[in-house]
């Protein structure tokens, strides 16, 4: 199939070109006229805080989304005139706003620094979100007018809106550091501008149209705010690598002699097939993200699969149409200091060196690899996962440094959880359960009605003392669930939960623990049949698992040794969390089985052609792992770079994936793919292939020791 793809493009490249430019333009035109869909609050609902907020909607006893502006002085404690006068004008100004329902009255904090005006909208949620910004237009004026104070606005929409920017820059950061990197990289690859431009034009323009096609699927798989940092990320990782496994076949066919239309062919044969494979290897590990029964991991995963077919797509069709159109003229303009480096150093010039010694003595590299490996995974059993919050947001968000000042001078503004009864006699074990919350000192009430209540269900918002973390928090979710709330409310018949944002994040956490058995289990169990049918081999496919599982276990070791300690703060500029947030794990799983079949598939690939040819199993090795060890380098600098980019953005979510990635792609491209795979196939011989005949029908005589490489 790929042999007729490419031969059709190659005779046809004005037709190929022209198609693939419509795609490209029909997905953009999809993206601008088709409103991409965001995941909503009740898609997220799950466990007892999901319980929670349905018997709250039920009800109609939804608080109303709310928003509330701090006022400080910068230099000391707050001159009770002057903000009286920044109130008064805060308080005329949101008024005059069509948004806002009513405008609390003023909240003085006990230790007389600061001050709060608690401010309600009209609508749900998403109208918040939506006129959120003429609040904090209305705060800026008032703010320019009193230079003396400090008057900042915090709440649920005004700190998602400051996320949200926050991703946009990070996002357009890394495609302003992405590009040019890649486009270095490739240029030390080839030497010549055409051959280096060609696959991270591709790249983007695959990136381009999974966003656009994105579109009309969102509306099935909402997008939970990753999406497009993933599609990037993932696009330009896998779009470079494929359209560098086909153009290096080519290229070297071309070297021996072929024509373009003949090497084009081989290169589809060959090349064009690992890439086919490794596409649909990527695909299946990110529909292990399905699994997870989560809307944010569906849309990753969709988004994911989309730009990754898409990528496929353009390596087996519009690639070979341009090498087809350009012919020798790809290796053109060379760079003269870059490609005379290229000659010299040759194809596996590197790795032929590092490969000697594996060779000579497989039993000992094998040893000496793996426990490299078990030494960078054994932090990993002191992994610990905790959804992200407040403490994980960068401080350098105005509305996340606001809420934080926020909290720490009222602490009814702190981690809120809302208890609610359905019952005969839900309100008064609300009251009871009110008195011993707030007797024992660990939570405190909201100014205002305490306990809501409309037919027989009532809710009652405790807020925590303790600090906004991730540890606090479920110290404080457990109090209540395991020990007040159950003796508040023991009376018969009483149907009781607890929820609230701050259990809602708990209790996403442990759904993500709770499901990662369940998606590694579905991964590997169709990577493993998938390489089963590919290779016609049972070993090779449990070498690959066992192989991915080393490379996965090393990268959540790193993992545990960066994020939950304070060493590497200053380097990466973070503020250890103490922990990896919990989505990352399952997320990296799943991208790193799929990314990493990769290279396993294209080496393993030419390690087959090499035994095809009758050489015996450890020439095999040598030849294939030489052979393409310049293709896989390339294309793990890209990956590790494209990843790496992502290291120095300010969310910790990012940073954690970046870093994740590019250390595991880094291992798995170096000591897995240079050590670990060779030494293992050599030792295995011939039996690697079993039950294939492949290997059995190799000339005996072929099979001897290799004294030099």
């Amino acid at each position: 199939m790929t042999v007729r793809v490419a031969r059709w493009s190659a005779t046809h490249p004005w037709r190929a070109i022209g198609l693939w430019l419509l795609l490209v333009v029909v997905a953009v035109g999809l993206s601008a006229a088709i409103p991409k869909q965001q995941t909503k609050a009740d898609d997220t609902w799950i466990g007892q805080s999901g319980t929670a907020s349905e018997l709250i909607r039920q009800a109609n006893l939804e608080d109303k989304p709310s928003e509330t502006v701090l006022l400080t002085d910068p230099d000391g404690p707050l001159d009770k005139a002057a903000a009286t006068a920044a109130l008064d004008q805060l308080r005329q100004k949101m008024t005059a706003i069509d948004a806002v329902g009513a405008v609390g009255q003023p909240v003085w904090a006990e230790n007389g620094t600061a001050a709060l005006l608690p401010i309600e909208l009209k609508g749900n949620a998403d109208d918040a979100s939506d006129n959120v910004e003429k609040l904090v237009a209305a705060t800026a004026e008032v703010q320019e007018a009193n230079q003396g104070l400090t008057i900042e606005q915090a709440g649920t929409a005004s700190v998602d809106a400051g996320i949200w920017k926050q991703v946009g820059d990070d996002l357009a950061r890394a495609e302003k550091l992405s590009l040019p990197i890649t486009f270095a990289l490739m240029l030390l690859a080839f030497g010549a501008l055409i051959a280096a431009g060609i696959p991270v034009l591709l790249a983007f323009s695959a990136v381009g149209a999974a966003l656009g096609f994105y579109a009309p699927l969102s509306y099935l798989f909402p997008d939970g705010g990753s999406v497009a940092n993933v599609v990037l990320l993932i696009g330009m990782a896998v779009g470079v690598d494929y359209s560098l496994f086909y153009l290096k076949r080519e290229r070297e066919e071309r070297q021996r002699g072929r024509g373009t239309v003949d090497a084009i062919e081989i290169a589809a044969a060959t090349s064009g097939h690992s890439v086919v494979v490794s596409g649909f290897a990527v695909i299946v590990s990110m529909a292990g993200l399905y699994v997870a029964q989560d809307p944010v991991f569906s849309s990753m995963a969709t988004a994911t699969i989309v730009v990754v077919a898409v990528a496929v797509l353009g390596s087996l069709t519009v690639l070979p149409a341009l090498l087809a159109k350009l012919g020798h003229r790809v290796d053109r303009p060379r760079v003269p200091l870059l490609w005379r480096l290229n000659r010299r150093i040759g194809p596996g010039g590197i790795s032929r060196r590092l490969l000697a010694p594996v060779l000579r003595f497989p039993k000992a590299a094998l040893v000496i690899s793996a426990v490299a490996v078990v030494a960078l995974a054994v932090p990993a059993l002191g992994m610990k996962t905790e959804p992200g919050g407040l403490s994980t947001l960068p401080q350098s968000i105005p509305e996340v440094k606001t809420l934080t000042a926020l909290q720490q001078n009222f602490p009814s503004q702190g981690m809120a959880f809302d208890v609610v009864a359905k019952g005969n006699n839900a309100e008064a074990g609300l009251a009871n359960l009110q008195q011993a919350a707030v007797a024992g000192r660990e939570f405190v009430v909201m100014p205002g009605e305490a306990i809501k209540k409309n037919g027989d269900t009532a809710v009652l918002t405790l807020v925590s003392v303790l600090p906004d973390t991730s540890a606090d928090a479920k110290k404080a979710l457990e109090k209540l669930r395991n020990d007040l709330v159950p003796s508040a409310l023991s009376s018969a018949g009483t149907t009781w939960a607890v929820g609230g944002e701050t259990a809602s994040s708990v209790d996403y956490g442990q759904h993500q623990r709770d499901q990662l058995p369940y998606v590694i289990a579905f991964v590997l169990a169709l990577t493993l049949l998938m390489m089963v049918f590919t290779f016609r081999s049972v070993a090779i496919a449990l070498v690959t698992t066992v192989l991915n599982l080393a490379s996965v276990a090393a990268c959540f070791g790193v993992l545990s040794l960066v994020f939950q300690h304070t060493w590497a703060e200053g380097l990466l500029d973070f503020t250890s969390p103490g922990f990896v947030i919990s989505w990352i794990p399952v997320f990296l799983f799943v991208i790193l089985v799929g990314l990493s079949m990769d290279y396993h598939v294209f080496v393993l690939g030419r390690i087959r052609e090499g035994v095809q040819e009758g050489l015996s199993p450890k020439e095999a090795v040598r030849k294939g792992i030489t052979e393409s060890a310049g293709v896989v380098t390339s294309a793990a600098a890209v990956m590790v770079s494209v990843f790496a980019v992502f290291a120095t953005l300010g969310m910790i979510e990012m940073k954690q994936m970046g870093i994740g990635l590019a250390v595991a792609v880094l291992i798995d491209a170096t000591l897995v793919r240079i050590v670990m795979l060779p030494s293992i196939m050599v030792l295995l011989g011939r039996k690697a292939w079993w039950p294939n005949k492949l290997a059995a029908t190799a000339p005996e005589t072929r099979d001897r020791e290799l004294v030099t490489v």
